[in-house]
């Protein structure tokens, strides 16, 4: 099928910006939870003569993230210490980052990854990107009111103080969370957006970024499918061809994965997990966030748009890259293809 088919057939695909619903997750409430027993489980493992790691993989990776909070206020009531203390305590690395991820609420985790890439020398701008470009406007508040919680000050004010250029202006914009969300498609406007879009980059000498930035960073998933359509129509051109052709650096690539998660979130992540695994060396904290992030969102529709697009399974990615109880937690939550 040719990605022209591709954008077309999308105009009526759910978008996963703004449908949270966790039916696409490969992480599901566990059926006859029993809080004790994980409790007991997971107390009997971290204070034995060394941690057996399979048990807190079992029980961590097989509950969802609203169980994993009853289990973590159980276990502190029961033994009188913080479960993701203990978990630091007695894990280390990246199968410590990922058990702390999974016990940490979903919004908070979202904010803790934010704070690590705003904290010290030089903010990590990729992945301040594919958060802000991926999360739907109810994440980012969720988001923005763990980081008020925890660091006492607004997000947008701290981010302000990080980012700069029209990749600033962007970010901030997406950060706000106030994405137009109705359903309502406005053809005309769409047409009129495409036409203006074209206008301010291929079709004059030099970029004028801003144009992009508003209507990418404003307008609803819907609307700006069938703005790529329109675009498609007018340049021959896709979008995503004109702002690779026409910018560069952080605020490219912030555009690309706006466009990107406004046509499938699914296959931008399948494309990032990728990107963590090629060549030398692994980016675990990628896979950690992504795996941990959407597998109670779209880890399935990323799973399906892995194999389509790279020709194997994730699953089967994840075992010729990561090893150890870091590996098998991650093989856990991915689940195999059906």
């Amino acid at each position: 099928m040719s990605g022209w088919e591709e954008l077309e057939m999308l105009l009526d695909s759910p978008s996963s910006l703004t449908v949270t619903s966790n039916v696409r997750g490969t992480v599901k409430d566990k059926p006859n939870f029993q809080v004790d027993e994980d409790v007991s489980a997971l107390k009997k493992a971290i204070e034995g003569i060394g941690t057996t790691e399979n048990t807190l993989i079992e029980v961590l990776t097989q509950r969802s993230n609203a169980q994993r909070q009853l289990i973590a206020k159980a276990y502190e009531k029961k033994t009188g210490r913080k479960l993701v203390d203990d978990l630091e305590g007695d894990t280390h690395g990246d199968f410590e980052d990922l058990l702390v991820a999974l016990v940490t609420p979903t919004a908070v985790y979202d904010c803790q990854e934010v704070i690590k890439a705003i904290k010290g020398a030089g903010t990590t701008e990729c992945m301040l990107t594919e958060i802000f470009a991926s999360r739907s406007n109810k994440q980012i508040k969720a988001l923005s009111e763990a980081y008020l919680a925890e660091t006492g000050k607004a997000l947008i004010h701290d981010l302000k103080s990080e980012v700069s250029g029209e990749y600033g202006k962007a970010l901030l914009i997406l950060a706000e969370g106030k994405r137009d969300e109705s359903t309502n498609v406005d053809a005309a406007k769409a047409k009129a957006d495409a036409k203006a879009l074209y206008e301010a980059g291929e079709k004059k000498w030099g970029t004028d970024e801003d144009k992009f930035i508003d209507i990418l960073c404003h307008r609803s998933v819907p609307q700006l499918r069938q703005t790529l359509v329109e675009y498609k129509n007018i340049s021959k051109k896709t979008l995503q061809e004109s702002i690779e052709s026409e910018m560069s650096g952080n605020i490219e690539a912030l555009l690309v994965a706006v466009v990107k998660c406004v046509k499938t979130v699914p296959l931008y992540m399948a494309e990032t997990l990728f990107k963590s695994m090629k060549g030398a060396g692994t980016t675990e904290s990628t896979l950690t966030r992504i795996i941990v992030s959407r597998s109670e969102v779209d880890l399935m529709d990323i799973r399906a748009q892995y194999k389509k697009v790279f020709g194997f399974t994730l699953y089967s990615h994840l075992e010729s890259e990561v090893s150890g109880s870091y590996g098998d937690a991650l093989k856990h939550l991915c689940g195999q293809d059906e």
